[in-house]
């Protein structure tokens, strides 16, 4: 039977940079696994986020999975709730919980010196001690990214994603709407809890950013989606390091693989990702969703450099086991390639652009194209597969190829 592996650089796409002499991280970083697959297989691009919807992750990796976000979509927070275990009543909204630096009124750092699971946990667990009750319930999650949980709580607010607002001010962007003084409350009132405790007190002494407070956003209630292997008839499983991808996972009826050492950063275990998607492959699974967050990491940082690493890390460090295993399998074996979106090192956060797609496929080989970048694949823009869902149906075969790209 054949085997299946997406392979997803979260925010990997990216624009011209003037710095780069008008070219993208993904043209100038070395990736000759990459270029390989395009040479030989499918090429395209496809559009992951809908028209309406926000081109967060959550959205675009939900199309990606073959799930039309604007039917399944409900927000981000009840996602990363599914991963961590967290029961919600239909009359529960979840919250985003963001650990961030902010200093003077800006939001100068929306992952808090991406502080460690180990230090965030004893700051999540005092704000439960000194902030939740029946209503609010605090859950920690990994680094920066954690939970609120509101007891029958207001869904209709107007939030920011904090890494939409590096730099800026964070008055324009805090909550809005009916019940937000609720949160608004809570947010302010994490400010003395987390200004008195020793995690933070010994991050200002080693020179690294404290969190200052919580920011909450990406609410929603309790989603409802069809299991993958009913849809799709394979038994698949989600590697990856955030609880937004675990859940996803959980709510499809995949399996949440984890992998140790895996960090959602660029010291994320690479190599322990690509062994564990090629176990699964091996005893018995059909697909493996291979998600890694490197790249939007250093996409919202602004860090050219480490964006580039991170892609050629992706290519050196992942790539090269998975293809080893494909040219010795039996099997058809089958790799799709791609970015969930763009996350521009010059905006440093999401856009809804298409992004650059190759499907390659070890028993066929394709005349493809130069390699895989943005300006190689350029001139198949007027082919944009406009309905992102439909790209799992294209991967797995159930649509001919002229029939997807044409969307």
């Amino acid at each position: 039977m054949a085997k299946y592996v997406v392979l997803l650089g979260d925010g990997m796409a990216d624009e011209p940079l003037e710095e780069l002499g008008g070219r993208t991280p993904l043209e100038v970083a070395s990736t000759p696994h990459m270029d390989k697959m395009a040479q030989e297989g499918i090429c395209g691009w496809v559009r992951t986020v809908p028209p309406g919807l926000p081109p967060g992750s959550d959205v675009a990796n939900l199309s990606v999975l073959g799930f039309d976000p604007a039917t399944y979509y409900t927000g981000r927070a009840p996602l990363e709730a599914a991963s961590m275990g967290v029961e919600m009543g239909p009359d529960d909204v979840a919250y985003r919980c963001n650990l961030v630096t902010v200093r003077d009124g800006i939001m100068e750092d929306y992952s808090a010196g991406h502080i460690s699971s180990e230090e965030a946990a004893q700051l999540i667990e005092a704000l439960r001690g000194a902030l939740g009750d029946g209503e609010f319930s605090f859950y920690p999650g990994v680094s920066y990214r954690h939970l609120l949980l509101w007891k029958g709580g207001v869904n209709g607010l107007e939030t920011t994603p904090p890494h939409d607002i590096s730099g800026r001010p964070i008055r324009e962007y805090l909550p809005k709407g009916e019940g937000a003084e609720r949160l608004l409350a809570l947010m302010e009132r994490s400010r003395e809890v987390l200004a008195a405790h020793p995690v933070n007190k010994r991050r200002i002494e080693e020179g690294k950013n404290p969190a200052t407070m919580i920011w909450l956003w990406g609410q929603g209630r309790r989603p409802t989606l069809p299991a993958f292997r009913d849809v799709y008839g394979l038994r698949g499983a989600v590697i990856s390091a955030v609880d937004l991808m675990r859940g996803l996972a959980v709510l499809l009826g995949m399996e949440p693989i984890e992998v140790p050492g895996a960090t959602g950063y660029l010291d994320t275990n690479y190599e322990g990702k690509a062994r564990a998607a090629l176990d699964f492959l091996q005893e018995g699974g059909d697909l493996v969703y291979l998600h890694i967050e490197a790249p939007d990491e250093a996409g919202h940082q602004g860090d050219v450099k480490a964006k580039i690493r991170a892609i050629e890390d992706i290519d050196s460090r992942v790539l090269p086991l998975l293809l080893e295993a494909a040219y010795s399998s039996e099997e058809p074996f089958n790799i799709l390639l791609l970015s969930d979106h763009p996350t521009p090192i010059t905006i440093k956060t999401h856009t809804a652009d298409p992004v650059p797609f190759v499907i390659w496929r070890s028993h066929q080989e394709w005349a493809g194209e130069e390699g895989y970048n943005e300006r190689a694949l350029g001139h198949l823009r007027a082919y944009t597969l406009a309905q992102g869902h439909r790209l799992m149906a294209l991967f797995l075969g159930h649509l001919c190829h002229s029939c997807g790209a044409c969307g």
